[in-house]
């Protein structure tokens, strides 16, 4: 009886075991932060400090998705835009060359990742796509979502690739490391966002016929004067999807880069008071996490998907 008496409640830490190592980890840096906000206002209190390049107007935080040539090759020239799109292209293939060859020797872990990836890229195209088309553009769409991944997963890891600003290793200028994605660049997904326009575009033809193809974009049933109304509707609505395929993929980066560099410490720096940029920073790399984690991979799910359902409406009929 006294036994049961003495027994802590149940669900409530006992003396011995008290809080876990997680939760402590979690309080000492809530602690450092809150200490670091406390410090920095001290030191330099709550009037501004602003950077002489941001009074005068030379810093603007746009200045990093700027793409300053570095050399030319004939026509071409090369910046961290073009340099982003070759390491894509570079990482992509080889990937799938070392996935190819290790198919081949004996199954295991990767095998089943693959297996995964295959099926859920096939699901894209089997819910949209009649087996003619599926055996057509399967590679296409699976293609275009491991480019577009690969495109924004490498857009979170830091190179030096920004050579507006610079700094000394012996002797020598090195660009500063920075976050950039290719897709952050507007022509990057305009082009791959044409591709997909003028491949639907092509397909519909080919199977309505050009004349056909027009009037395959009316919506059945409809009949009478309100055809003169929604016709213009539809087909302007075709060629927003240009628009649309374009401006989801960019827009999402751009301003998931711009908050993380924002939040990251540029906004202090506008400002010009330390402990705004100590602030922020755990919403920075929240706001990093969240897009390298859940964005990255869903614009590319988005695009990928968008491209079977445009394939797939253009050959049928309303």
């Amino acid at each position: 009886m006294s036994a049961m008496a003495a027994a802590p409640p149940a669900g409530l830490p006992t003396p011995e075991h008290g809080m876990s190592k997680g939760r402590k980890a979690l309080l000492s840096l809530v602690g450092v932060w809150i200490g670091g906000v406390v410090v920095f206002i001290i030191l330099f209190g709550f009037k501004s400090h602003k950077a002489p390049a941001v009074v005068s107007g030379v810093f603007s935080p746009t200045d990093e998705f700027k793409l300053d040539t570095w050399f030319k090759l004939g026509p071409v020239a090369f910046n961290k835009g073009v340099l982003y799109l070759l390491i894509t292209v570079a990482i992509t293939i080889g990937l799938m060359a070392y996935i190819a060859r290790r198919l081949k020797q004996r199954p295991g872990r990767l095998q089943v990742a693959v297996e995964m990836f295959y099926n859920f890229t096939r699901g894209m195209s089997k819910e949209n796509l009649d087996n003619d088309m599926q055996r057509k553009y399967f590679p296409l769409i699976a293609t275009i979502f491991v480019f577009i991944l690969v495109s924004n997963l490498i857009g979170y890891i830091p190179l030096p690739v920004d050579s507006g600003e610079t700094f000394k290793l012996f002797g020598a200028s090195i660009p500063s490391f920075q976050i950039y994605a290719a897709d952050t660049n507007v022509a990057f997904p305009l082009i791959l966002a044409l591709g997909v326009f003028v491949l639907f575009t092509y397909e519909g033809v080919r199977h309505h016929g050009p004349i056909g193809y027009v009037k395959s974009l009316m919506p059945g049933g409809i009949k009478g004067p309100i055809v003169g109304l929604i016709f213009p509707i539809e087909i302007l609505s075709n060629f927003l999807r240009l628009v649309s395929l374009t401006v989801r993929l960019w827009a999402n980066l751009l301003a998931g880069h711009m908050l993380i560099a924002f939040m990251g410490g540029e906004l202090g720096v506008l400002v010009g008071d330390q402990w705004v940029q100590w602030l922020l920073l755990p919403f920075g790399v929240a706001i990093y996490l969240f897009e390298a984690v859940l964005i990255a991979g869903l614009q590319a799910f988005i695009f990928a998907i968008l491209t079977a359902i445009y394939l797939g409406g253009a050959v049928e009929s309303h």
